[in-house]
């Protein structure tokens, strides 16, 4: 049984060879960032499994990678790199990660949020720029959050933010229960949170699920922070309700288009909070990450 980590690139390659057992498989390296597609079956020859942190792996490649059976993809949203039922008519699995970081983006979630209420990327660029720019800001205790969506991460955001004195509203795809939480229909959500955080898995019901539709149904100024999926939201909608101020300002650290461009109308807009997909990005995330992805080929190995 032989592996390929394929792009082990930001200090992935390091967590790797720390959480890395006596006895579980050997993998091959590729300490990389960008792996284009073309050359999967030549990095890939020979391997039973791969794991993907970042790589793009579409179905025409993949059907070139003879012997390939399993991709272990570090974190749940591989449906943004891959089509998985295209990929098991191939004869590959695909495995995803969960609950890895679920502190970790839940509090990236909450740094983002407090940073908007409060303007402080606005004033942080203003005064690198030698302006003294001082904003009004948003006092959150006492005001509402609304989460879409109620996992694991959802669940933390939830813990942190009933302890920071905020109500805290909930709309789930399956009916669900917690302390402190209150369980409401979609609409409610939207109509009564001063922040909309986005908690959702990304898959193909879920894909433009805020919608200019539900959008429009957001309170007047509401703060939305996304940092799940992207592709969760219509990025026009998104943008043409922050410049009208329906969207008071957004949080975002996912992106359609990864690295962002310089020029995206994201980065031309003073009402953004923008950070580089990097909510997961924690030491202790990170090696629970590695490590859960090793137990899962440590298991492939062993029903082989």
């Amino acid at each position: 049984m032989q592996g390929v980590f394929i792009d082990a690139s930001d200090a992935l390659g390091d967590v790797y060879r720390k959480v890395r057992r006596a006895g579980d498989p050997p993998i091959v390296l590729y300490e990389e960032d960008h792996v284009p597609a073309e050359s999967l079956p030549r990095l890939l020859d020979g391997a039973d499994f791969v794991i993907d942190d970042h790589t793009p792996m579409p179905t025409e490649a993949m059907r070139r990678c003879r012997g390939l059976r399993h991709i272990i993809f570090l974190g749940t949203g591989a449906r943004s790199y891959m089509h998985p039922e295209e990929l098991a008519g191939l004869g590959i699995q695909v495995h995803i990660i969960k609950g890895y970081g679920d502190t970790a983006v839940a509090e990236h979630t909450i740094a983002l949020m407090w940073a908007a209420a409060r303007g402080l990327a606005r004033m942080d660029r203003g005064m690198r720029q030698g302006e003294w720019l001082r904003t009004e800001g948003m006092e959150l205790t006492g005001k509402t959050i609304g989460l879409i969506g109620f996992g694991g991460i959802g669940a933390e955001v939830a813990r942190i933010a009933a302890g920071s004195g905020m109500r805290v509203l909930a709309w789930n795809r399956t009916p669900k229960s917690a302390p402190a939480v209150s369980f409401v229909p979609l609409e409610t959500l939207l109509a009564e949170s001063h922040v909309v955080s986005l908690h959702l898995l990304l898959i193909d019901e879920t894909r433009g699920f805020l919608d200019s539709a539900r959008i429009a149904r957001l309170r007047p100024g509401a703060i939305l922070v996304n940092t799940a999926r992207a592709a969760l939201v219509d990025e026009q909608a998104m943008l043409e309700a922050l410049e009208a101020g329906k969207i008071g300002h957004a949080a975002l650290d996912v992106f359609a288009s990864e690295p962002l461009p310089a020029d995206h109308p994201l980065t031309r807009l003073e009402n953004v909070t923008l950070s580089a997909h990097s909510g997961f990005r924690t030491p202790e995330a990170s090696e629970k990450l590695i490590r859960s992805g090793l137990d899962i080929a440590c298991r492939i190995a062993a029903e082989a």
